[in-house]
């Protein structure tokens, strides 16, 4: 099976710090993946270049069947290519309802000049409500983002990524924050999208790790240190050492 996404041997250094170092992994068509590690191991860094936010010092970043080079794309290139990115705090209108967020995503991905001309149709009415469906917002479409937990304003976020349609999302630490019962619905929305699409999520949250049930990158010192079941992972001396602790 091809990778969706290849990165490999890429570096990046920040003032002679080098946050990523030789890093090489890749993310398959449909696969749930967590990356995990201590703070300052590459995790934010490893997104931003993906995304076209940072460029890589050396290094390839190859995405899709036909191996494009993400790095000679712009961010929104990038987006427009079908990587979505969720950040760790949701960025959603609060003043607008639920549906208007989603209407405003479906719009966004267009061009500039295809979103002037943009009309709402019953076809973009019936993808919003399919969109909270799928996120578990169904029942809330009227409701102003503001007014949602800080849960559901996470899963509004992530519809309004799937809006335009992406082959592989981002997640930072989707878990923060949440109350249990929120937890457990994020955890069978990632496995439920991974389904489908390539979902890479970035946590700390150890517990929230072994919910996903998925293949761990642990990264330290920007570089894989060890790849493998979350039991597999845990039981590796040097992860015990740099990141879970003796």
């Amino acid at each position: 099976m091809t990778a969706l996404l290849e990165v490999s041997g890429v570096t990046k250094s920040f003032d002679g710090f080098k946050a990523i170092n030789d890093l090489s992994f890749n993310i398959g068509p449909a696969e749930l993946r967590a990356v995990i590690g201590p703070n300052g191991a590459g995790k934010t860094t490893f997104m931003d270049i993906v995304t076209g936010k940072t460029r890589p010092d050396r290094g390839q970043v190859l995405w899709g069947e036909r191996s494009v080079s993400l790095l000679k794309m712009s961010e929104a290139q990038i987006a427009r290519a079908g990587i979505g990115r969720k950040f760790q705090r949701p960025t959603v209108f609060e003043d607008q309802t639920v549906a208007d967020n989603l209407t405003m995503a479906l719009k966004a991905p267009r061009g500039p000049f295809a979103v002037l001309r943009w009309k709402p149709s019953a076809k973009s009415a019936n993808r919003v409500t399919a969109l909270a469906g799928e996120v578990g917002l169904a029942d809330r479409l009227a409701r102003k983002a503001g007014e949602l937990s800080h849960g559901q304003k996470q899963w509004l976020e992530i519809g309004m990524l799937l809006a335009s349609a992406p082959r592989l999302l981002l997640v930072d630490e989707p878990a923060a924050g949440m109350t249990l019962a929120e937890r457990e619905q994020t955890t069978t929305l990632l496995r439920r999208l991974a389904e489908t699409r390539a979902v890479v999520v970035v946590e700390h949250d150890m517990d929230f790790v072994r919910r996903l049930n998925c293949k761990v990158t642990v990264l330290h010192q920007g570089a894989v240190l060890a790849e493998g079941s979350l039991d597999h992972v845990s039981a590796n001396p040097e992860v015990i050492d740099v990141y879970l602790g003796r």
